[in-house]
């Protein structure tokens, strides 16, 4: 197995669209051949940026991907795309309506568009994202936009895996209430307000303008106003990305930025192992079903039966 997946990267690494995609697809399912393909394109990756864009449902997140991809290949800029679609609760996989609404962007030879399924997993990411990006970014694309399911606040984790995070907002769907609470607001690099186009929009750009100067951070995140259905404000905010990479190269930030994402990936990969490896042992020998029945008959709360499952 170890020479055919050397072989598949060896192609991957020369620009072979389709050792791209089976090596993709290994790295998703969390194979013994994703992860020795992954321990090999590490350290051919960090190059590209990655951008992450999340918020909520409905904000036109896709939109304004397809947008700010058109707008990046303009400048002559290749791409890699992944689309966090929800879970279909029979397939478990992902429903494909990010690569539906971005289908012009598939005949482009320098785009790769990747749909993923969350699989259940909170904080709007898939579980094996980090890796994907990694092997589009040792593939050679020069940007790799990430957009999230679009559940809501909880959505933090793009944050920790993304160089820069894009948090979307559009008036009159109660983002104006939403901008004035911790969690989603805290991750953004850039503030978009997209269809601005639509009332109110001069609003919640005040709103948030008063967020941002209230923080007094090192750096004042900018905020950019947007219409992706009509192609306005998308320059603006590629220079606002180009604007904040350049803040991250700098000496002083890159090497703190790197160690943060790297101990992120290390413990969030990690904690999934070690909970594969619980689950699986009990499922086996039955103790799992015997713990639950009890909580569920209410003879043992669930806190005591998590640390009998770690402790047996």
């Amino acid at each position: 197995m170890a020479a055919d997946v050397d072989a598949l990267v060896e192609r991957l690494l020369t620009g072979n669209r389709r050792a791209l995609s089976r090596t993709l697809t290994q790295i998703e399912a969390d194979t013994p051949a994703g992860r020795q393909a992954l321990s090999l394109l590490h350290p051919r990756s960090g190059r590209a940026h990655t951008v992450g864009l999340t918020g909520s449902a409905g904000s036109g997140k896709s939109t304004l991907v397809g947008a700010l991809a058109r707008e990046l290949r303009r400048r002559g800029r290749t791409l890699g795309i992944v689309a966090i679609d929800p879970t279909s609760p029979f397939s478990h996989g992902a429903l494909l309506g990010d690569r539906i609404r971005m289908q012009e962007l598939t005949s482009d030879r320098d785009v790769f568009l990747r749909s993923m399924a969350t699989r259940g997993n909170l904080g709007g990411l898939a579980p094996m994202t980090a890796g994907v990006v990694t092997a589009l970014d040792a593939f050679g694309k020069d940007v790799v936009l990430v957009e999230t399911v679009g559940a809501g606040q909880d959505e933090v984790e793009v944050a920790a895996m993304a160089d820069t995070t894009v948090v979307v907002l559009t008036p009159g769907s109660g983002d104006d209430v939403q901008a004035m609470k911790a969690g989603i607001m805290e991750i953004a690099d850039v503030l978009v307000v997209n269809k601005s186009d639509l009332p109110n929009a001069d609003l919640l750009a005040r709103q948030l303008a008063s967020i941002v100067d209230a923080a007094h951070s090192e750096r004042r995140t900018p905020i950019i106003r947007t219409a992706s259905a009509l192609n306005e404000g998308i320059e603006e905010l590629v220079e606002a990305l180009d604007e904040h990479r350049a803040y991250i190269s700098t000496p002083q930030v890159q090497e703190a930025h790197r160690r943060s994402q790297a101990r992120h990936q290390v413990l969030a990969l990690a904690r999934q192992r070690l909970l594969d490896r619980v689950v699986a042992a009990h499922r086996e020998d039955g103790r799992l079903d015997e713990l639950v029945a009890d909580v569920a008959a209410r003879r043992l709360d669930p806190h005591t039966a998590a640390e009998a499952l770690i402790r047996e």
